[in-house]
C-alpha cells in the first residue's frame, strides 16, 4: 500500500495510574502516601492524554500499573527500572514484571506506530507525562515542557511550531523547550529513535507541570482541552 503525506499521531502515557496487582501489594503496605505521591504516578497525564486523543482521534496507549512496581519509561538496565520496592525480587519475579507489564506496554506503543508508518509517511509519538512543582527543594519555572532530541531536525521543528501553537491557545502558559528534562535521557521515545529513522519518528515528551492539575475544576478542565486543540492543529485527523 503507497504509503500517504499524511502525519500519524500516536499518544502514550506511561505513568497514567498507581495500580498495584493484588499478588504485589504486600510489597507496599503502609505506603498509600508513597503511591498516590507523584513518586507512583504521573496525577492528571491521562486526563491530558484523553483530551488530546478525543480531540485528534489518535489511538491512545496507557499503562495503569505504578512506576514503583516497574518504570516503564525506562529502559531494561537502567537503575530506576525497579525501584526501592522491588530491587530486591529475585531475578525470576524481576522477569515476571518485566514480562507482565513493562514489555505489553512499549511493544504495543512500537506496534502501533510500525501499523501507521505502513500507511503515513511519519509517526508523531507523543508520551503524556506530569511533573511535581517542587523537587528536592526547588520550584520549576514552565508550566509545560516540549521534550526533544536536539539533534533531529523534525523534532526541533515540530515543536518550535507546538510552542506557537500553545501560545495562541493558551498565551497564559509558561513553555519551555527540554525542561524540567533534557529530551535525550533516557526513556521510550530515546529508545524509539533509536528503531525509527528520524525523517518517519517523531519522538515528543509533554511534560505538564501538576500544579494545574490541582487548580480550580474549570482551570484543569479547560488547560487540557486547550492543550489538545494546539496539537490538533498542527495533526492532520485520521479519517473515518
Amino acid at each position: 500500500m503507497p504509503k500517504s503525506n499524511k502525519v500519524a499521531l500516536v499518544l502514550s502515557c506511561e505513568h497514567a495510574g498507581n495500580k498495584v496487582p493484588a499478588k504485589y501489594r504486600a510489597l507496599f503496605k503502609g505506603k498509600t502516601k508513597v503511591l498516590e505521591s507523584h513518586r507512583g504516578w504521573d496525577p492528571g497525564a491521562l486526563d491530558f492524554a484523553r483530551a488530546i486523543a478525543k480531540e485528534t482521534g489518535a489511538p491512545l496507549i496507557a499503562n495503569n500499573v505504578s512506576r514503583l512496581l516497574i518504570e516503564t519509561n525506562r529502559s531494561v538496565g537502567h537503575a530506576q527500572v525497579f525501584s526501592e520496592f522491588t530491587r530486591k525480587l529475585a531475578r525470576d519475579e524481576k522477569d515476571a514484571l518485566l514480562k507482565s507489564y513493562y514489555h505489553p506496554h512499549r511493544g504495543v506503543v512500537e506496534a502501533v506506530i510500525k501499523s501507521a508508518l505502513r500507511t503515513h509517511a511519519r509517526v508523531v509519538h507523543i508520551g503524556v507525562h506530569t511533573f511535581t512543582p517542587t523537587l528536592n527543594g526547588k520550584k520549576r519555572t514552565a508550566d509545560v515542557g516540549l521534550l526533544f532530541d536536539p539533534a533531529r531536525k523534525a523534532e526541533v521543528d515540530f515543536c518550535e511550531v507546538w510552542l506557537h501553537a500553545l501560545h495562541w491557545e493558551a498565551p497564559l502558559l509558561r513553555v519551555k523547550k527540554n525542561y524540567p528534562y533534557k529530551g535525550t535521557s533516557d526513556g521510550l521515545t530515546t529508545a524509539l529513535r533509536e528503531k525509527f529513522a528520524a525523517s518517519r519518528y517523531v519522538g515528543i515528551e509533554l511534560e505538564v507541570n501538576q500544579a494545574l492539575a490541582a487548580g480550580p475544576a474549570r482551570r484543569f478542565t479547560d488547560i487540557p482541552n486547550r492543550i489538545a486543540r494546539s496539537l490538533a492543529l498542527l495533526i492532520i485527523k485520521p479519517e473515518d
